[in-house]
């Protein structure tokens, strides 16, 4: 039985600052909590019903569970229809990153991304294209939120995401700086080389002035229709995808 302190603390983690005070997230449902088990993420708890118990346990043995009821799921859930389990895990600190971690190979860079939709939906995105860091800027929605960890669908565990100054850091990177931006080069014509940072814009504004003016290459998706923009998730997949097309010839 859940105790009334434990209900709290679980509820507390679906809000940013207490996830930052206790240094715990959730994840829920057995895809994705079998993913983090499976990865360099500390679980501290798995909160089951009983009817996941037995498929659970094949996981590890090391991993502490707790049995609780259908009802008690539904307290401490963020889930309309909650998945019979729920992992609380320990936010890992990752080390800065450095020049030469990035060279060789694509990264991501999101500049002011607030919805958690798009952001899970990006990291999924990452994941696919064996894309293993993606950059964010301090006002980004925060990728241990329970919405952008449930669309991530366990990528979230082999995916760095780090937040910073983006001003600050890419000017220090040394890395070609490709931005997507309406007034850019045909992505189907650009050479994309062997190396960068992809960076990506808010849903609504796109990227800041002080982003656009660190670009090296503005790079636009073309357009055939009417439709006014697009959804910045699609955009990074089409990107991600035209970049692996060319380097994959």
């Amino acid at each position: 039985m859940l105790s009334k302190s434990q209900v709290s603390l679980l509820k507390s983690l679906q809000q940013k600052k207490f996830r930052r005070e206790h240094g715990l997230f959730v994840a829920e449902g057995f895809k994705s909590v079998a993913e983090f088990t499976a990865s360099s993420y500390v679980i501290q708890t798995v909160y089951h019903t009983p009817a996941a118990g037995s498929k659970l346990y094949q996981l590890s043995k090391k991993i502490n569970f707790q049995e609780i009821t259908a009802t008690e799921l539904e307290k401490i859930s963020s889930l309309t229809t909650p998945q019979e389990v729920l992992a609380v895990i320990h936010i890992p600190e990752w080390p800065a990153l450095q020049q030469q971690q990035l060279r060789q190979k694509f990264t991501l860079v999101l500049d002011g991304v607030q919805d958690p939709g798009n952001m899970g939906t990006i990291i999924r995105t990452a994941d696919w294209f064996g894309i293993q860091n993606i950059i964010c800027s301090i006002d980004t929605v925060d990728v241990y939120n329970p919405k952008v960890v449930q669309a991530t669908m366990g990528s979230l565990s082999r995916v760095s995401v780090h937040y910073t100054d983006l001003t600050q850091l890419l000017p220090q990177l040394n890395l070609p700086l490709y931005g997507a931006l309406l007034d850019g080069e045909n992505i189907y014509a650009t050479d994309f080389g062997t190396e960068g940072l992809v960076v990506m814009g808010n849903e609504g504004n796109g990227l800041r002035t002080e982003i656009q003016q660190l670009i090296d290459k503005k790079i636009t998706i073309p357009r055939i229709g009417q439709a006014e923009s697009l959804n910045v998730a699609i955009a990074t997949a089409l990107f991600c995808s035209e970049i692996n097309r060319k380097r994959l010839k």
